[in-house]
């Protein structure tokens, strides 16, 4: 059985080379963590500490967040974090992780939507009919909620970089399908759900839904799309803007054609 996640299909659907240099070869790329990455993270811990304390029937005051996000920020920073950004300042981020706080306390609290979990494992299991192979995907979702009101299950994912998608982009991502399918096996078919996006950079939400029909398209992607990646052999690149923040572009000798 293989088992994949998210990233891996993607990876191998953007640059076929970065997924042999990833997941064959096994290269793990001598790059320091960047900035926007210690950011991100420390939010992401510090609002799965602030659901914790919820789910124990307390809520934090706005400045107990950012005390805790202050103590991650300080605890997880090294001098090898790179900013390659030259308008900003190290202060600059962590002002922003302060801001992302901020708003999103304001708008949520006092965060009574029924979380369920935090920090999920999911799996969806995908069974070829063809060839009769087993496959998994797995992947860690943000916080699931429980919304009575609509009878349907949230599945929320943070969002801190400074981009945000196009709504028509999110509608198309095979992640919404796969976060789906997999959270109907662990609470049901009949269940209804939805993805949250929250773009913690504009204060904003993009939700999106997936109907029966589409979710079996998506399935049969996903199965279609691991029959390639197993028979694969031969490994393109795909030169692109993104090879500007590939982690693998100093030993890639097609990154020289775009950066």
């Amino acid at each position: 059985m293989g088992v994949y996640s998210y990233s891996k299909l993607d990876t191998f659907e953007k640059c076929k080379l970065k997924y042999k240099y990833k997941y064959i070869d096994k290269i793990i790329p001598k790059i320091p963590k960047s900035i926007e990455a210690h950011l991100g993270s420390c939010v992401h811990e510090t609002l799965e500490w602030l659901y914790k304390q919820v789910l124990n029937g307390d809520v934090p005051l706005i400045n107990e967040v950012i005390e805790d996000y202050s103590e991650r920020w300080i605890k997880n920073y090294t001098p090898d974090i790179a900013i390659n950004s030259s308008n900003l300042k190290l202060e600059d981020y962590f002002n922003k992780g302060i801001e992302f706080l901020l708003k999103y306390y304001l708008k949520h609290k006092p965060f009574n939507d029924n979380t369920l979990f935090l920090e999920e494992k999911i799996e969806l299991d995908l069974l070829d009919k063809e060839t009769k192979s087993e496959n998994k995907i797995i992947g860690y979702v943000d916080r699931i909620s429980f919304n009575e009101k609509n009878n349907e299950i949230e599945i929320h994912d943070y969002k801190t970089s400074s981009t945000m998608f196009q709504k028509e982009m999110t509608e198309t991502s095979k992640q919404l399908a796969i976060y789906s399918m997999a959270a109907k096996k662990i609470f049901g078919e009949d269940k209804n759900v939805c993805l949250i996006w929250h773009f913690l950079a504009y204060d904003n939400e993009i939700i999106i839904r997936k109907n029966k029909e589409e979710l079996e398209e998506v399935k049969d992607e996903l199965i279609k799309l691991i029959k390639e990646i197993e028979n694969t052999t031969n490994f393109p690149p795909n030169p692109s803007k993104l090879c500007n923040w590939c982690e693998y572009k100093d030993i890639c000798p097609y990154s020289k054609l775009v950066c």
